[in-house]
């Protein structure tokens, strides 16, 4: 059977990995509009400066792509790697989701009620990892923690600014 390390040799995973992770990230930056829509929103006290958002996510970026290439090396049968190869693919379409209903139509509502399944699709590769990986689902923690903040502060923003309805 031939995989990536037969097709690209060792840096194959690697490859692919980063690939996979910069298009998402390179959708997020694209959806993520920072307007005066997005600057006139009531936000918490608490939320962090906009400027912290770009490192935050390039380092779980970075923490999913090694966890991706653990996983991928550590897995051995072509089922359990299609699996994970789906679990990473779900996962960045939730994540590119979030961003288009969020900023681009402007809807936190509805970015609100897709964040669980952003949340869940990280819970599945965490537990996938675990199961083939060990430790390498300890990379997935920084993400995991992240969204689920993000989840909160989502809520609170909605909150405070709803209804989202018919706005521009």
């Amino acid at each position: 059977m031939t995989d990536l390390t037969d097709i690209m040799g060792n840096w194959g995973p690697t490859i692919v990995a980063a690939a996979g992770a910069t298009i998402v990230a390179a959708a997020g930056i694209k959806l993520t509009v920072l307007d005066s829509w997005y600057f006139n929103l009531r936000k918490p006290s608490w939320q962090p400066p906009d400027w912290l958002f770009g490192p935050a996510w390039t380092s779980i970026f970075i923490c999913e792509a090694a966890s991706a290439v653990i996983g991928w090396e550590a897995i051995h049968t072509a089922g359990a790697r299609a699996l994970l190869v789906v679990l990473y693919v779900l996962n960045g379409v939730f994540n590119i989701i979030w961003s288009y209903y969020f900023f681009h139509m402007k809807r936190p509502d509805f970015a609100r009620r897709e964040i669980p399944l952003l949340w869940l699709s990280i819970v599945a590769l965490m537990v996938m990892l675990k199961i083939y990986a060990g430790w390498a689902w300890l990379f997935l923690m920084p993400y995991l923690l992240w969204v689920s903040f993000a989840a909160f502060l989502n809520h609170t923003i909605v909150r405070l600014n709803a209804p989202f309805a018919g706005r521009a």
